[in-house]
């Protein structure tokens, strides 16, 4: 008997908008689809954040016994700027810029992304393909589409056809919006390009000249849209109809909106029983942005080599950090929050750390049996990490009571907390124990804050000769001090 066939999930599906229980189409088996990136620049810590919930529930799954077909597409193609329907493939004009070939491009920031990925403790997907991959699917969907009357040719473009697929279908069911008041508010624009109304969207764009990513096809040369890629990969891999589609908050609307069409223009039903949408990640109470400096990078994280972070943090410690809060919920990041859950994050690996070395009695005084369930109730309610958390807490309490010798615990249930512990914490949500290197690498920090601390005196002393030895002597061993507004920071 497996795990999962004493267990009932529910989710919430972004499609009904409430809480549903979980069934797969087919009993033991799970086909997920989750958006993955664009890779034509290092990877968003927002993005991680969606893509590591993802994991999460992956996790989740397959710790219950089922086999999950898990599959995150590479965006290679076929993105333009600005989420718009015109303009520069976001990916080509980042080669125009470099002076590189587009799929330099592309494999320099999925390199990056596996490996950010893998600091942060991900399991692969089971497929990962790319839009490039699938252009051959892509064009027969689109000719499927034009058979079917829902979309139509213009100039060597092919658009969907959003007004004749409302006839018989519901475009905006998943983003609540209704196709007349789109109408409404866009009138004006109606006349300003090839399509027939402003909510048309791209199957299929004309290749300008100065295009560089073009592919042949029956309407020219050209590249496909956005929307359809995911389209191709995920009915291809998972089929005509599947469990679960992941993604970000803001792909609701049009992305995953126009998937739905495109699907149902084809198939003649809806593609997804189960939407699940992961909200976003802010940093110091406002939106990450480049433009005004509001942004950081999973890699300056782990450095330390950034002016927002008093110190470096360990990939795990973020992990657990992001797995405080509801994957539906906006989660904001900032330098106390960080270190608080670090504090958090250090308890929970001592006591876990502390367990094989237990003294043993006769009698139990933690009820290792409810405690479990409760920790599985949590899970099972649309994954809700933070109660789990909050749960394993209780075990650390306790843990912490046998160590003084204020309670007891039998073998059998030492080996139960152990078991369960682990499978939670490691295998469900991807944390990693530290190693003694991590020991190491944080006395090390300790003794670095106490020179940072030296060196600020001397310099208040106006010692300027003792400062400036205590940081050429740390640079000579390789760790740079960095001066800023916030105070002094470090990488090693």
């Amino acid at each position: 008997m497996q795990l999962y066939e004493s267990q009932e999930i529910k989710v919430y599906n972004s499609l009904t908008g409430k809480k549903e229980v979980f069934k797969p189409i087919n009993e033991g088996h799970i086909g997920m689809y989750v958006c993955g990136p664009t890779v034509y620049s290092n990877v968003h810590l927002g993005n991680c954040r969606t893509f590591m919930s993802f994991d999460m529930i992956f996790r989740y799954f397959r710790h219950l016994g089922y086999k999950v077909r898990y599959v995150r597409n590479i965006t290679d193609a076929g993105h333009l700027v600005d989420d718009a329907e015109d303009g520069e493939d976001k990916i080509a004009k980042k080669a125009r810029l470099e002076k590189l070939e587009p799929m330099e491009v592309v494999q320099r920031y999925t390199v990056d992304f596996h490996n950010i990925l893998e600091k942060f403790n991900f399991l692969p997907p089971s497929i990962e393909p790319t839009a490039t991959g699938h252009i051959i699917e892509q064009i027969e969907i689109i000719k499927d589409i034009l058979e079917k009357g829902f979309a139509y040719e213009t100039n060597g473009s092919v658009y969907f056809d959003v007004a004749k697929f409302n006839q018989e279908h519901e475009y905006g069911k998943l983003s609540g919006r209704k196709l007349e008041d789109m109408i409404a508010n866009t009138r004006d624009l109606a006349a300003q390009d090839d399509k027939h109304n402003p909510q048309d969207f791209a199957l299929w764009k004309k290749a300008e000249p100065q295009h560089i990513m073009r592919w042949p096809s029956p309407w020219g040369d050209g590249f496909p849209g956005w929307h359809l890629e995911c389209t191709a990969m995920s009915t291809k891999y998972l089929g005509e109809t599947f469990d679960i589609h992941g993604g970000g908050m803001d792909l609701k609307f049009p992305h995953h909106e126009c998937e739905i069409a495109q699907a149902e223009a084809c198939n003649g039903k809806s593609p997804v029983n189960y939407w699940l949408h992961a909200n976003m990640l802010t940093l110091n109470g406002r939106k990450m942005a480049k433009s005004t400096g509001n942004s950081i990078l999973p890699g300056e994280i782990f450095s330390g080599e950034n002016e927002i972070l008093s110190k470096p943090f360990s990939p795990s410690m973020v992990r657990f950090f992001m797995m405080q809060a509801h994957y539906t919920s906006i989660l904001d990041m900032s330098n106390d929050a960080l270190l608080a859950s670090e504090k958090g994050f250090n308890k929970l690996m001592e006591a876990i750390n502390s367990l094989k070395s237990l003294n043993t009695g006769k009698t139990t005084d933690f009820d290792i049996a409810d405690w479990k369930t409760s920790c599985y109730a949590a899970m099972n309610d649309d994954f809700n990490s933070p109660i789990l958390i909050a749960k394993l807490f209780d075990a650390v309490k306790h843990i912490n009571l046998i160590k003084e010798g204020s309670e007891s615990i039998t073998l059998e249930d030492k080996l139960e907390l152990e078991n369960t512990l682990h499978g939670l914490v490691f295998d469900v949500l991807g944390l990693e124990n530290k190693s003694s290197s991590d020991a190491h690498t944080e006395k090390l920090g300790g003794v670095v804050e106490l020179l940072i601390e030296l060196r600020k005196a001397a310099r208040e002393n106006k010692d300027f000769a003792t400062s400036d030895q205590i940081r050429d002597q740390l640079a000579a061993l390789g760790i740079q001090l960095k001066d800023g507004k916030e105070g002094t920071t470090y990488s090693l």
